[in-house]
């Protein structure tokens, strides 16, 4: 019974998930990515035929995949984020009047975030055969 609700749950969350994703794909400045990646972690905890679906869309699967088995955000990923969190963050930081703690905090959250998406890697590993042969040369 219990198991049955946790599934459900999850199912749900990851039907939550993907349509935030497909708004984000409509509205300028909401993000698709990260709603699919929690939509994806949801399903694979409750449906593999959904969680499948998702791996082999043709338009963002290999992203999903990427990320699954690598932890992988490509670079161009990566500047497009960048460059949204500083422009979405300037304003209110440099223009509006509210507490410096809450600045500071605001400052602290991008921070962060532009932390963990610059520590991901931008590529695949190199095969360990290929990675051996590249530090022989």
């Amino acid at each position: 019974m219990r198991q049955t609700l946790i599934r459900t749950l999850f199912l749900i969350s990851g039907i939550f998930f993907v349509l935030l994703g497909i708004i984000g794909l409509l509205l300028p400045l909401v993000p698709t990515t990260p709603f699919l990646l929690v939509a994806t972690f949801c399903f694979s905890r409750s449906s593999e035929r959904l969680h499948q679906y998702l791996l082999n869309n043709r338009w963002f699967g290999h992203y999903i995949r990427n990320w699954e088995e690598h932890g992988i955000i490509p670079l161009k990923a990566k500047l497009f984020a960048s460059s949204m969190m500083l422009i979405m963050i300037s304003y209110p930081l440099l223009f509006l009047s509210f507490h410096y703690g809450l600045k500071a905090l605001a400052a602290a959250t991008v921070i962060f975030a532009l932390w963990y998406v610059w520590s991901k890697p931008s590529t695949r590993p190199l095969p360990a055969d290929k990675e051996s042969e590249s530090t022989l040369k």
